[in-house]
């Protein structure tokens, strides 16, 4: 087995030399570490086998049955080392890092999953090659199998060797800390340091940490203080002095406006995929088309590198807290204060439409939970659907539902819709006939059809009678990939943001730093609405935030447009300089830096509020209740 993780070790820097670039220095601290993490593993795995020959009676040992059970185990043995080799690779293809708690997701969909494998990969001549590699691997070893089945040993002597050996995996547990790896600047480089099959174990623990346990703090009343500061606005009134409490009334001017909303999520639209961004291989036409149509967002970025991060963010308007997302936090992903309670509070009818089937990733139960309808795969009649991936039905066919939704409804009631597709996804497949790549080719291909499908969905509602009174919001989840040289890679954050409605707004370009956590303040801000929020985020277009804050499931980082703070476990910090030049360097730093205390004064206090506060307010509350000075008759206030 040791060898096994050799080899992939070995394979994993080889096609990633150019990104981990490695020193000898490098490299000695990945294999030394990696090896750490290798035996550790192995100890851990081996304490039921050593058990088992421990206590095991001599006769039994020495039986013919026992001797064929062996030669099973043996094999066995070895072909489950050469599928984790494989599966480690294919994982590291997609995602660039050893096994995480994405890969305990992959397991627990495994419909999504198998399917998606199977279709993206040539599964049945891998095994087949697998089966005969561990066959020539296990035969010369056939004759030291049955050489050990003949010794003898005193119980005496097997329990001295057996104590030695399952004191090991108790010394690995106090000893062998993923901090090692941690120490690693380049990400690829403590990736490779680290052991794929330890870390998925590892990954179990790790869905969600405790803020106050692993990360640098501050005092309560300096994070409340500088939150509310982060927080303030002419136009919003706070409406208490206890800590952490954001909640407060967002008082604007003039007369609502009750337009509709399609907030569609893109699967994996990088902002590099549009001709705006310098991309030429013109796989988005409609949607470069559309930069100058709408209001578009030049300098916007996703929170995370995961759907659920990037639903989370848009309908929370919460910061990314350590661990895996809100959403898929079962039992504790209920009664948040999203963007489709506060629009229902108005008269609106809020729908979450998902291509695939909304169990996965947790999120019918969390968008149901939240004020949400569905409408997903399973509710959408078969005779419906033209075509189907391992993901869900195509983008052009859940756009139909979407119509058929908004067309359900009088203009009396306004809807919200909150659309996510998937066709731009691996396998890269979709219908045939639609456009000049064939479906499968690769990401190009899927970039293209997703361009596609909605610039002709945009165009069918161009035909309804909603359509004049109907906000489109075109967004991506996150870029296609997350990697990068530094901790949190700014440039691989980076999503477009369109909103468009050619009778309602005038074009423009908006070039405001801002991420996904301000999407909802900024379209209740855009239909001049007076409501309660408890949203981290601020309206980009009244109230510039010229700040981004993005994290992986345990970096979280603050960007001002030319640093980055990141916060990291172990209550280390790191300050990222020269992110406007693109000379990135990356240094410790401590609490005295004010980005550093914006940083944690943001995600002390989500963590506080997620743990401590939200539930109790959403229950509590009512969303559009606001205080005396506010006319009544402006109202719509929930008895």
């Amino acid at each position: 087995m040791l060898f096994f993780f050799f080899i992939t070790r070995i394979v994993l820097l080889l096609v990633s030399w150019r990104e981990a670039a490695p020193g000898l220095s490098d490299l000695a601290e990945v294999f030394s570490s990696g090896l750490l993490f290798d035996c550790g593993f192995i100890f851990y795995a081996l304490s039921p086998l050593i058990l088992y020959l421990w206590l095991l009676p001599q006769p039994v040992w020495r039986a013919r049955r026992h001797g064929y059970w062996l030669h099973l185990l043996v094999f066995t043995g070895i072909y489950v080392s050469g599928f984790i080799g494989v599966a480690e690779y294919l994982f590291w293809d997609e995602f660039h890092t050893r096994f995480n708690f994405i890969a305990i997701d992959y397991l627990i969909y495994r419909r999504e999953v198998t399917d998606n494998i199977l279709q993206s990969y040539p599964v049945i001549p891998i095994i087949s090659l697998l089966f005969f590699f561990s066959l020539a691997v296990y035969l010369p070893l056939r004759p030291w199998i049955a050489r050990a089945q003949k010794s003898t040993e005193s119980f005496a002597l097997r329990s001295r060797w057996a104590t030695i050996c399952l004191i090991l995996p108790v010394v690995s547990f106090f000893t062998l800390s993923q901090q090692l790896q941690q120490d690693v600047q380049n990400p690829y480089l403590r990736e490779l340091a680290a052991n794929g099959p330890y870390q998925f174990v590892a990954a179990f623990r790790n869905n969600e940490l405790d803020y106050l346990q692993f990360y640098s703090h501050l005092t309560d009343g300096n994070a409340d203080q500088l939150l509310r500061e982060e927080l303030a606005e002419p136009d919003a009134q706070f409406i208490s002095n206890e800590p952490y409490d954001i909640r407060r009334d967002i008082l604007p001017s003039g007369p609502e406006k009750k337009l509709n909303i399609i907030l569609v999520t893109v699967e994996s639209l990088s902002s590099d995929f549009l001709s705006y961004f310098g991309n030429h291989d013109g796989l988005t036409p409609n949607l470069d088309r559309l930069v100058q149509q709408s209001l578009f967002f030049s300098n916007f970025y996703a929170t995370g590198t995961r759907t659920t991060r990037g639903l989370e963010a848009m309908t929370l308007s919460i910061p990314p807290t350590p661990g895996r997302s809100i959403i898929k936090r079962l039992g504790r992903e209920k009664d948040q204060w999203s963007l489709g309670q506060v629009l229902n509070e108005k008269g609106y009818r809020s729908y979450f439409a998902y291509g695939g089937r909304g169990y996965f990733e947790n999120m019918n139960s969390f968008f149901s939970a939240n004020g949400y309808d569905i409408v997903d795969q399973s509710s959408t009649p078969d005779h419906e659907i033209e075509f189907t991936n391992a993901w869900g039905m195509s983008d052009a066919d859940l756009y139909r539902q979407v119509l058929k939704t908004a067309d359900r409804h009088s203009s009396e009631q306004p809807f919200f819709i909150h659309v996510m597709t998937t066709s731009n996804h691996r396998p890269y497949t979709y219908p045939d006939g639609h456009i000049d790549i064939p479906s499968g080719s690769g990401r190009k291909g899927a970039v293209k059809y997703t361009d596609y499908a909605l610039g002709t969905f945009l165009d069918q509602a161009g035909s309804h009678p909603w359509f004049k009174d109907t906000l489109f919001v075109i967004v991506a989840d996150h870029q296609a990939g997350s990697a990068g040289k530094t901790t949190l890679p700014i440039a691989r954050y980076h999503i477009p943001l369109w909103i468009y409605a050619p009778t309602q707004i005038q074009p423009k370009i908006i070039t405001s730093l801002a991420s996904q956590i301000d999407l909802a303040p900024t379209l209740l801000g855009l239909l001049n609405m007076s409501y309660r929020s408890c949203f981290f985020g601020k309206d980009i277009l009244h109230h510039p935030p010229e700040r981004a804050l993005i994290a992986n499931y345990q970096n979280l980082g603050l960007f001002d447009g030319q640093q980055m703070a990141i916060l990291e476990p172990q209550r280390k910090i790191e300050l990222q300089a020269g992110l406007d030049s693109q000379r990135v360097t990356q240094f410790h730093a401590t609490t005295e830096s004010s980005l550093v205390r914006r940083d944690i004064a943001y995600y002390q206090g989500a963590a506080y509020v997620y743990r401590k506060r939200i539930n109790s307010w959403a229950n509590r509350d009512q969303l559009t209740t606001f205080t005396a000075a506010i006319e009544p008759s402006l109202l719509r206030v929930q008895q």
